[in-house]
């Protein structure tokens, strides 16, 4: 067996990177996925050690559920139950532990059939979608585990992001750093964890193995992406993103703890992986929740037609039910598109026309209405008679209803309240418009759903005659610029300006944000893919006097 632990002569360490999706709140059932995967990790891939996910028995964020009285009990026999039935092997368990300090967000180390130490996350993150200091205290020290001879140390998601933990544990002697993570995706976040795994490691002198969460939770994407960086800062192993398994990497223990090198997978362009953190986060939200299809609007416009391709890669297009709802303003081609993007999908499609309603409506509404002029209340019911719709077909049969609109609409309020706004889950509600058009034509070269037309037409919400959506709004190219400056980079008015935009664009477009605050407190949750989506990283009051300016 001893030549069994060997590579060319020297000892080993095997380390196997659990990159697993856990269900927020099932703490029974992530244990025994914890507890199925470690013995995955030892039957088919030797391992010396597995490691999971920041706060893997729980999920990530469990949020208030860290606040129940029975969560101390209930981690207590989930720790207890890998304690007696884990195999021969070290397992690094991510779990709240409660002590005389408080409560911590915790690395817990499992071996020989009990719990042999534990290190507290030290820097607890408490911004964008983080609020970890609501519920946590702050460890104070490092932790050294001796795995096979080898001394590894422990750390916590944002303790690498951050001086001192890593640095702790090299001067406490550590060969291998392993940090558990709940990172969630953003465009940019795996470039960003590269470079600052580089920098750690190499200032460090350290090899590091970072172990990060993978799945959909409400508005949050995990997309995995594990890495290990050897003690020169080079990469020496990657999984692959938004792919839950079981990646193992063999360290060679002679002076250092020095891992070899695997290939590393193809780099995939921000549009291929804003597209599978969208597939991701839309089926992990119907399957966690238990729905058993999904319903949307089909308009034959871009925005929806880019909603149902999500669906149907993220369920299966046996679960997803297109529904196109005429009206005297929508356009011929509207209708021929709608129908080729189901047919090139294979979902069902059927056509309901809201005419006979809107006209029972009107007809209601006639007296109440006499003597005024049509106007964005004519439009809205158009709107509300199709949610209708799809609420009832909701409600009926089961399925989730999945709105369409985009982060620019619902930056503006270009939307309508129990309109096209209702449903449960907004597929493109963190995606700008002109990110909408690039993801069209990328799903397109994986096979081709998306009528040609559908990407070059002036987009419209056709709710009256010759509509266009930038008879109202700056064009789109224009108005994202305007919004990435002000949403995302909390730019002012006079410095957004200054960047070479017309005050009066901008003036308006900021205007269209601050008063539909309100709206957006109304809309369904969505995936988030920015540094800054509407949801739990951008917290504006309904009610303020803050005026625009500098």
């Amino acid at each position: 067996m001893q030549g069994d632990r060997q590579v060319m002569g020297s000892d080993r360490l095997q380390v196997v990177m659990a990159q697993i999706d856990m269900l927020v709140g099932d703490i029974p059932g992530n244990a025994e996925k914890v507890l199925t995967a470690a013995h995955e990790a030892v039957e088919a891939h030797d391992a010396d050690v597995v490691v999971f996910p920041e706060l893997c028995l729980t999920g990530y964020p469990p949020e208030d559920l860290l606040l129940r009285p029975s969560l101390d009990t209930r981690i207590e026999s989930a720790l207890a139950m890998l304690a007696e039935r884990a195999p021969e092997v070290t397992l690094i368990v991510g779990a709240p532990i409660r002590d005389q300090g408080g409560l911590f967000n915790s690395a817990v180390v499992i071996a020989d059939g009990r719990i042999q130490t534990r290190y507290d996350k030290q820097k607890l993150p408490n911004y964008q979608v983080f609020d970890e200091k609501r519920y946590f205290a702050e460890g104070a020290s490092p932790c050294i585990v001796e795995i096979r001879g080898v001394p590894v140390g422990l750390t916590v998601c944002e303790d690498i992001w951050s001086d001192g933990p890593v640095e702790q544990a090299a001067a406490a002697g550590a060969r291998l750093v392993l940090n558990l993570n709940a990172s969630p995706f953003d465009m940019a976040k795996q470039e960003r964890r590269r470079a600052m795994l580089e920098h750690r490691a190499r200032d460090n002198g350290i090899s590091l193995a970072y172990v990060n969460l993978v799945g959909g939770q409400d508005e949050l994407v995990f997309d995995g992406g594990s890495m290990v960086f050897d003690r020169s800062g080079v990469c020496a192993a990657e999984a692959p993103c938004f792919e839950e398994g079981l990646y193992p990497v063999t360290f060679v223990v002679e002076h250092h703890c020095q891992p070899v090198t695997q290939p590393l997978p193809e780099p995939i362009s921000m549009e291929a992986s804003v597209y599978d953190a969208l597939v991701t986060g839309v089926r992990d939200y119907v399957n966690k929740n238990g729905f058993r299809s999904v319903v949307l609007g089909l308009s034959g416009g871009i925005d929806s037609a880019v909603t149902l391709a999500v669906a149907a890669d993220a369920l299966g297009p046996d679960r997803v039910h297109a529904v196109m709802m005429p009206f005297r303003y929508t356009a011929g081609i509207s209708l021929e598109d709608a129908e080729a993007e189901a047919r090139a999908l294979d979902v069902r499609y059927d056509v309901f026309s809201i005419e006979s309603m809107y006209d029972s409506f009107m007809e209601t509404l006639a007296v109440p209405f006499e003597g005024t002029q049509p106007n964005t209340t004519e439009e809205n019911l158009q709107a509300r008679l199709r949610g209708v719709l799809l609420m009832s077909l909701s409600n009926k049969f089961g399925s989730l209803v999945v709105t369409t609109g985009n982060k620019s609409e619902m930056a503006v309020g270009y939307s309508t309240l129990y309109g096209d706004m209702a449903g449960g889950f907004d597929v493109l509600k963190d995606v700008p418009k002109t990110l909408v058009y690039q993801l069209a034509r990328f799903r397109n070269t994986r096979s081709p759903v998306i009528p040609e037309r559908v990407i070059t037409r002036p987009p419209s919400a056709e709710l009256a005659p010759d509509q266009k959506d930038e008879d109202s709004l700056p064009g789109y190219d224009v108005l994202d610029d305007i919004l990435n400056r002000y949403i995302e980079r909390d730019m002012s008015e006079e410095a957004i300006v200054a960047d070479g935009f017309k005050r009066e664009d901008v003036a308006r477009v900021i205007r269209l944000v601050d008063i539909n605050e309100y709206k957006r407190r109304q809309a369904p949750i969505g995936p988030r893919i920015t540094e800054r989506g509407f949801g739990k990283d951008r917290r504006y009051p309904i009610t303020n006097g803050w005026k625009p300016g500098v």
